[in-house]
């Protein structure tokens, strides 16, 4: 497999790990009251998230060219592997959320129908931040910490 398609995990918990820190920085500067930064901030939070979906498909796809398979199979035993497969699937099934509801909460934002993005967004906040979060946590699982 060419080394770029192996760097493409690491890429991706990189990715995360922004998405993760600017939606933290997002959440503190609305909380001060500097909505123009906090709007800045969650927008790069977004482009951040909408770059990772795009580099993860393009690993997949690599994958499949290359190997025949689109994912690394988890080489832990024992309680690690409940606990690392306790992480993925809520990852996976949140995940499928994020980009409907952050767009729904950005859309309303930009409306400025403030109101109703404070309520989307004390639901979109928590999962994203979940998601962004356990993304580096599964990386470092899968390929840092039970490597293949």
């Amino acid at each position: 497999m060419p080394f770029w398609v192996s760097s493409l995990p690491a890429v991706n918990a990189s990715l995360n790990g922004l998405a993760f820190v600017l939606l933290v920085v997002g959440w503190v500067l609305i909380r001060r009251g500097h909505r123009d930064a906090h709007k800045k901030t969650m927008l790069a939070a977004f482009g951040t998230s909408i770059l990772f979906l795009t580099v993860y498909l393009l690993y997949h796809g690599a994958m499949v060219h290359y190997t025949g398979e689109g994912q690394v199979k988890f080489q832990g035993t024992g309680a690690i592997r409940t606990v690392y497969f306790v992480i993925l699937i809520s990852h996976v099934l949140l995940a499928m959320a994020v980009p409907v509801l952050a767009i729904m909460t950005i859309r309303r934002g930009l409306k400025q129908q403030w109101e109703a993005h404070r309520r989307i967004a004390r639901i979109t906040f928590p999962i994203w931040v979940y998601v962004s979060l356990t993304g580096v946590i599964i990386y470092l699982m899968l390929y840092q910490w039970n490597p293949q």
